[in-house]
């Protein structure tokens, strides 16, 4: 079978040198943040390496095109071969007086990565447990000044639904061990949807995971076309969450596109055993559209979708047998 290279919407290579996930499957997520944590801290770790391994390993997955979370300088992603980069440089900062410097800090990463052959430069605000609305106000308008996509790991778990509403639980009690909490970041009685609602004013944005989006967030995105969400399906059974809402998703017209996550919650790389196992838990979901989630569907929510991911004169000759 001939197909146009694949698209991975979602991951994080630098956890890429990791042999196993780290921590236990099913475990909180807070646990798991707090594994992360643990193992950014060795000494052993070599970001550039594991990011090189990545890139190899994505390659010979058949995915030509890759949606990183980029955390390390720009000359790690440098490489003779590899798949087309989307690089979304990650920004974290939950508390309201480092604003100004966070986006100081992210408009130099973004000009000491222009010189890098990427095919798209993104930023991606973490998540609401770790950066604070208004900077993500700030990061939506800049985004919108310079016409990049945004991507936040949004909806991911029900301790991030117990934080948003309640002020409180398992990821209040890590920010506070961090020294990270801020009483006043987030209104008591938030929901995801306060995010979408800025998130939408981005040029394009991706809700990554979105495993807990209820059914009114998922008719907000609906109505929002340049909008997708990520579904990890591998990692998102890593953390064994409810079953994932995609039938109702995809009945209600959202785009959902699919990423790896990263070595760290998944057993590898490969974006087609991602969407075999999508095809074998969803029996009811047409393969025509497991196979968009990855090609074409993944180019439109990278907003490359006139360059790549169909077999079309003029496109990328990215082709996979």
């Amino acid at each position: 079978v001939l197909l146009p290279g694949l698209v991975n919407s979602h991951t994080h290579l630098e956890f890429s040198s990791l042999e196993k996930p780290l921590g236990e499957p099913g475990m909180p997520l807070a646990d798991w943040i707090r594994e992360v944590i643990a193992w950014r801290t060795r000494r052993s770790r070599d970001p550039q390496a594991a990011i090189q391994q990545g890139l190899c390993e994505s390659l010979a997955c058949g995915v030509t095109t890759v949606g990183e979370i980029a955390t390390a300088p720009a000359a790690a992603y440098l490489a003779d071969r590899s798949p087309r980069l989307a690089m979304f440089h990650e920004v974290i900062g939950f508390s309201r007086g480092r604003i100004e410097s966070v986006a100081a800090h992210l408009d130099q990463r973004l000009k000491a990565a222009a010189p890098l052959a990427a095919v798209a430069t993104g930023i991606s605000p973490h998540a609401p447990y770790t950066v604070h609305p208004e900077l993500l106000r700030r990061l939506v308008a800049t985004a919108a000044d310079q016409r990049r996509t945004v991507a936040i790991h949004l909806a991911e778990s029900l301790a991030e639904l117990e934080l948003l509403a309640e002020g409180a639980g398992p990821l209040q009690q890590l920010l506070d061990e961090r020294s990270m909490w801020d009483a006043e970041a987030i209104p008591v009685g938030s929901t995801p949807a306060d995010y979408l609602n800025i998130l939408r004013q981005a040029p394009r944005g991706l809700v990554v995971h979105g495993n807990y989006l209820s059914e009114p967030e998922i008719a907000l995105l609906a109505r929002q076309p340049t909008m997708s969400v990520v579904y990890c399906p591998r990692t998102h059974a890593y953390f064994q969450h409810r079953r994932y809402p995609l039938a109702e998703m995809l009945a209600a017209g959202v785009r959902v596109v699919i990423g790896t996550d990263s070595r760290a919650s998944s057993p590898d790389l490969s974006l087609l055993t991602e969407m075999q196992w999508v095809a074998a838990a969803f029996p009811d979901v047409a393969a025509e559209n497991m196979a968009r989630m990855g090609t074409v569907a993944a180019a439109h929510a990278l907003d490359l979708a006139g360059r790549l991911a169909t077999i079309t004169r003029g496109k990328a000759d990215d082709l996979i047998g």
